[in-house]
């Protein structure tokens, strides 16, 4: 059926949330950008920063936990207008931070507040888009955090060289609230959306049970006990924290390593994070294409996930070089697979999981995904700070790019005993 026909609404919703991921990743960016700037202002070690990276992680944790369950109560429009206002207020108060403890403080507020992103989003996908097209919409929208990775890095040095560090965190949090005025003018679901076309409707809900009107309560423990969850959680507790390592000191990395201040960082980074916004789009687009040529849901997705993994094993020989350039493209490769297997991870739970439940799970494999997030920044300041006081901080980064480069085959293994074949939950009402 043509597009045009059926409608293109949907495309709209998604464009909301690629923005939204955008800015949400522009506000968890900012200290990793400014950390050179911020450890002399604050007089932070690498452990002690790592110790604010797991402030946030473990208050992320705790939100998705918390999040996933207030949107299946609440919906997805109060749901995502709860969470960007939280997070939006808890990035303009880092600029009022005046001592390590107030600058953690607003950071544990942050991860609260951005934990409702992704349950919110995967929700919305699940609501607006057909199975065949989840996980190229989730892609899509997933990149807005590559793209916010992008912009930071370009944006978020100016501000702090031109006005001081504290405007970089209150315009960030400034163009929260601008979303949220779009999102509360354009967004409802697509039964009660008054712009959706009855033929984009059916398009919609063409290959999947219409349960947008459902309201069932699952309790959490049910879901403990379902296979699929354990899978789903395996899938982001092994693989979240590399991201959250690339995200947090990839900055610092490259400026230990190749010697680059502030002003020349910025090059590195955005051609890293270019890449993996490729890789979004790309893995999303790939496992959609495999379903669109006939290959099984499922087979479509455990394989797109599978090339993703390999693609990130080159990444345990960036010890071996010492050209920055060669770092930079086995550090794109990998994080770019990364974003390809998250575009597509997340669409697993949809896959498996009615709408009724799915912010849970999603909520619950995210507080996984944190949990490993919180747990490794421990890992990573003290392997650092004990190879810096050796003299030698590249050995700590060396060992740290071979752990990155094994997970994602260790994930996808896990994912493979608990869901060969990803069968859809059957949820019986509590």
């Amino acid at each position: 059926m043509n597009s045009t026909v059926i409608g293109r609404y949907r495309w709209r919703i998604c464009a909301l949330l690629f923005f939204a991921t955008t800015i949400n990743y522009i506000d968890r960016q900012v200290i990793g950008i400014l950390k050179p700037v911020l450890e002399k202002e604050f007089n932070w070690t690498e452990s002690q920063y790592g110790e604010i990276v797991m402030v946030f992680s473990a208050c992320y944790a705790f939100g998705l936990l918390i999040f996933g369950r207030f949107v299946d109560k609440v919906g997805t429009k109060v749901g995502y207008s709860v969470s960007i206002v939280i997070w939006s207020i808890a990035a303009m108060a880092h600029a009022l931070a005046k001592s390590t403890f107030g600058f953690g403080a607003a950071r544990a507020v942050l991860g609260l507040g951005e934990a409702g992103n992704f349950p919110v989003a995967i929700k919305s996908v699940a609501e607006w888009f057909p199975k065949k097209e989840r996980a190229f919409a989730t892609g899509i929208f997933n990149s807005g955090a590559n793209i916010g990775a992008v912009l930071a890095p370009a944006v978020v040095p100016w501000l702090a060289n031109a006005y001081g560090w504290q405007e970089a965190f209150i315009w960030t949090g400034v163009v929260g609230f601008i979303w949220l005025i779009f999102w509360i003018v354009m967004y409802e679901i697509p039964a009660r959306h008054k712009k959706i076309t009855k033929a984009e409707y059916e398009y919609i809900h063409s290959d999947q049970v219409d349960d947008s009107g459902t309201k069932k309560k699952v309790p959490w423990l049910k879901l403990f006990g379902i296979r699929q969850t354990w899978a789903f959680v395996f899938g982001k507790l092994l693989t979240d924290p590399i991201w959250w390592f690339f995200l947090f000191w990839l900055p610092s990395y490259f400026s230990t390593t190749f010697k680059l201040d502030m002003k020349n960082l910025g090059l590195p980074l955005i051609i890293v994070y270019t890449a993996t916004t490729v890789g979004s789009i790309g893995g999303g687009y790939l496992s959609s294409w495999f379903i669109k040529r006939g290959m099984p849901v499922f087979k479509a997705r455990k394989t797109a996930m599978f090339i993703f993994a390999i693609c990130v094993l080159p990444i345990m020989t960036a010890r071996y070089t010492d050209s920055m350039w060669v770092a930079v493209a086995l550090i794109s490769l990998a994080a770019a697979a990364h974003q390809a297997w998250s575009a597509n991870i997340f669409t697993t739970a949809s896959d498996m999981f009615p709408r009724f439940a799915l912010s849970s799970v999603v909520g619950i494999g995210g507080m996984a995904g944190s949990l490993g997030g919180m747990l490794f920044p421990i890992v990573v300041g003290a392997l650092l700070d004990h190879y810096k006081a050796l003299g030698n901080i590249n050995a700590g980064y060396n060992i740290l790019f071979l752990i990155c480069g094994v997970m994602y085959l260790l994930a996808w293994i896990m994912m493979h005993i608990f869901a060969p074949k990803m069968e859809q939950v059957e949820i019986a009402e509590a």
